[in-house]
């Protein structure tokens, strides 16, 4: 778990530094100007560390499911090298999946000056500003949110079925509070992160207020 844990303040560390600065510099010099090559390296980056952390979250929902559904095996199941592979696999997808989503927006044609309503390179918002057709793009970005936000969500949500019938089955009171104690903090993670993106998404999809989604998204 510490392990997992150092990983992903890690990959959290990346992921603010991939916007937080640039907002800060912006804000000092008062400018709100990125080149083309940040923009496109703004997206790469973020595009990586948020899909890193779903992956992330997801490893994290293994363990726990296997440290309380099968704890007198959980040293021989994750061992070192198995947690090397997982950690080693997510960040291999995510950078895959990163330089795929850059290379489409490459492909893209743009106008000379551009006004991003966001205070950062969020790849929908970019890609909406494109003058040629975007439907590759479109394709590309909700097929890869379906199959790798979705399966890393649907492997947590099953990890915590388990572990849930798993703490009903413990008799005593006091081992059930131990045992849901043990993944309170991992469920409050994922529940911050999933909650917010999905807040930010499904508000930026009802109302057209740039403003309003700029600062939901900072959450």
């Amino acid at each position: 778990m510490y392990f997992f844990l150092s990983n992903l303040s890690f990959v959290d560390i990346c992921f603010t530094s991939t916007t937080i600065p640039k907002m800060l510099v912006n804000i000092q010099t008062q400018s709100k100007a990125i080149t083309y090559a940040g923009c496109i390296t703004q997206i790469n980056f973020f595009t990586l560390f948020v899909v890193l952390d779903n992956f992330l979250l997801a490893v994290m929902a293994y363990d726990r499911f296997v440290a309380i559904c099968h704890p007198l095996n959980y040293t021989v199941i994750m061992n070192p090298h198995l947690c090397g592979l997982l950690v080693l696999a997510s960040w291999i997808t995510s950078a895959l999946n990163s330089l795929l989503q850059s290379l489409m927006v490459l492909r893209l044609s743009f106008c000379s000056n551009l006004e991003i309503p966001h205070f950062f390179c969020e790849i929908i918002q970019v890609v909406h500003l494109a003058c040629s057709d975007t439907f590759l793009n479109d394709l590309v970005m909700y097929l890869a949110a379906v199959l790798l936000a979705g399966c890393a969500f649907a492997g947590i949500l099953y990890s915590y079925s388990k572990i849930v019938s798993s703490i009903r089955a413990i008799s005593s009171a006091q081992g059930k509070y131990k045992a849901f104690s043990t993944c309170a903090s991992h469920l409050s993670v994922v529940s911050l992160f999933y909650g917010t993106g999905l807040g930010v998404y499904l508000s930026s999809t009802v109302t057209q207020n740039s403003h309003s989604n700029a600062a939901a998204s900072i959450y």
